[in-house]
C-alpha cells in the first residue's frame, strides 16, 4: 500500500500555535496549483509499481481551494499513477470554508473523507488559538456534513489555558453528539517562533499546564472508550472501519510521495523533504527540478523510526520484526531497554510485541527516545 500527500500552503489567517508551512497570501495560487499537478508528474516513476490507495490534501487549509482545483489534482493523480478502486481521499477543511454549497459539491466529487479542523467548541479557545471559525460555524459545517459524509474526522486541541476539565468533557461530548467516527486530539504544543511563544512570553497567555494536558488525555481515553472508539494511535481515536489509511500507512511504515513544498516522502531507505518556500518551489518545478534534500537512512535511523511510530498504535512494536528487520543485537537492546518501563508498568510485553499501557501512554514518546538505538 502507498499513499500520495499533496501540501495546500495556504491559509486565510494564521492559527497563534501553527509552526506548519503555509502563506496568508494567495497571489501564488494559480502558479502553485499547476507546480503541484507538474510534481505529480515528474514524480510518477517512483510509484510505477506500486498501487495507490489514499490521496492525502493536508496544509494549510486545503478547504480554500475551489473544487474545481482539487478535481485537477485528483485527477493528475489518476493519470499518472495506478489507483485502487476504492481509495481513501481525505481534504483537511476548516468548518467556515464548508458551507452547505461547498459540502454538498465535495460529496459529488471523488473525496469521500473529511477532516476537519474544529479544535474547540468554546469562543473563547477559538480566539486564543486566533481560529478563523467560529462555535456556530462549527457545529454548522458538521450537522451539514454528516449528511452527505459517514467518513469523517474532526481535531480537538486539550490543554489550553484556561480549558477547565469539565468544559474539555464538554468538547468531547459536543463532538459525540454529531455521531463522528473518528477523532484526532492533540495537547497544545507551544512551538517555538510562534504567535503562541510570545504571548506566553510576554505574560498575555498563561503557560500550557502539562499536568493539566495530562489529566485531560486521559478524560478523553476513558470517555471515548466508553462509545466504541478504539485508541489506535496515540493521538488518533477510530470506530471499527473508520481508522484512517492514510496515517496508519505512515505508522506501519508504508512508502509515500509528499507533493508541494515542505512535503516529506518515504520508501522504506530514503527520506526526503521539499523546499520550505513556496516561490522557490514554485521556480524550481517550473523548471523541471525537484526541490528536495535526501537522506538515506541508517539501519538505526529506520529501527528508531519504527520503535517510535511503533508504540504511538495499538500494534505496538514487534520483536520478530526487529529480530528479522535489525537483528537480535536490536532485540537483546531494546528489551534491555524496555526492563524498567515494564517494570514500573507503562510498557507491556504481548505475545513477543512491545506495548504501552494505559498508564504510560501520555508519555509515549518520552519512552520511545529512551529504546532508540544512538
Amino acid at each position: 500500500m502507498s499513499g500520495i500527500y499533496i501540501h495546500i500552503p495556504f491559509c486565510k489567517q494564521a492559527c497563534h500555535y501553527c509552526d506548519f508551512h503555509f502563506s496568508t497570501s494567495l497571489k501564488k495560487k494559480e502558479e502553485m496549483l499547476k507546480a503541484l499537478a507538474n510534481e505529480l508528474e515528474l514524480r510518477k516513476d517512483e510509484f510505477s509499481n506500486t498501487i495507490v490507495e489514499t490521496i492525502y490534501f493536508g496544509g494549510g487549509t486545503p478547504s480554500v481551494l475551489a473544487m474545481e482545483d482539487i478535481q485537477i489534482l485528483i485527477e493528475t493523480v489518476y493519470e499518472n499513477y495506478k489507483v485502487t478502486e476504492t481509495p481513501e481521499i481525505t481534504l483537511e477543511a476548516n468548518p467556515d470554508d464548508l458551507t452547505k454549497e461547498v459540502i454538498s459539491r465535495m460529496a459529488e466529487s471523488p473525496i469521500n473523507r473529511l477532516s476537519i479542523g474544529i479544535q474547540s467548541f468554546f469562543e473563547s479557545d477559538l480566539k486564543l488559538m486566533n481560529r478563523a471559525h467560529n462555535t456556530q460555524q462549527a457545529k454548522m459545517c458538521l450537522e451539514e456534513a454528516t449528511k452527505y459524509f459517514d467518513n469523517i474526522s474532526i481535531d480537538l486541541i486539550y490543554g489550553i489555558p484556561g480549558l477547565t476539565n469539565d468544559a474539555w468533557l464538554e468538547n468531547i461530548q459536543t463532538a459525540l453528539e454529531f455521531n463522528i467516527p473518528h477523532i484526532s486530539s492533540y495537547a497544545l504544543t507551544v512551538e517555538p517562533k510562534t504567535a503562541l511563544e510570545s504571548f506566553i512570553k510576554k505574560g498575555v497567555v498563561d503557560p500550557v499546564d502539562d499536568e493539566q494536558a495530562h489529566e485531560q488525555f486521559h478524560l478523553l481515553v476513558d470517555l471515548l472508550s466508553t462509545h466504541d472508539f478504539v485508541h489506535y494511535e496515540l493521538s488518533n481515536f477510530g470506530k471499527e472501519g473508520f481508522f484512517s489509511k492514510n496515517n496508519s500507512a505512515y505508522w506501519q511504515g508504508k512508502s509515500y510521495i509528499g507533493i508541494g513544498p515542505s512535503a516529506h516522502s518515504y520508501d522504506g531507505i530514503h527520506r526526503s523533504w521539499n523546499v520550505r518556500n513556496n516561490s522557490k518551489y514554485i521556480k524550481a518545478i517550473q523548471t523541471g527540478i525537484l526541490p528536495r534534500e535526501v537522506e538515506t537512512l541508517s539501519q538505526k535511523d529506520r529501527y528508531n523510526e519504527y520503535v517510535m511510530t511503533g508504540l504511538r498504535t495499538v500494534w505496538g512494536v514487534s520483536l520478530f520484526h526487529i529480530e528479522t528487520e535489525f537483528g537480535t543485537r536490536f532485540k537483546s537492546y531494546i528489551l534491555n531497554q524496555a526492563k524498567s518501563h515494564i517494570h514500573e508498568h507503562l510498557l507491556y510485553l504481548d505475545n513477543e510485541t512491545l506495548l504501552v499501557s494505559k498508564k504510560g501512554k501520555f508519555l509515549t514518546d518520552g519512552i520511545a527516545s529512551e529504546l532508540f538505538m544512538i
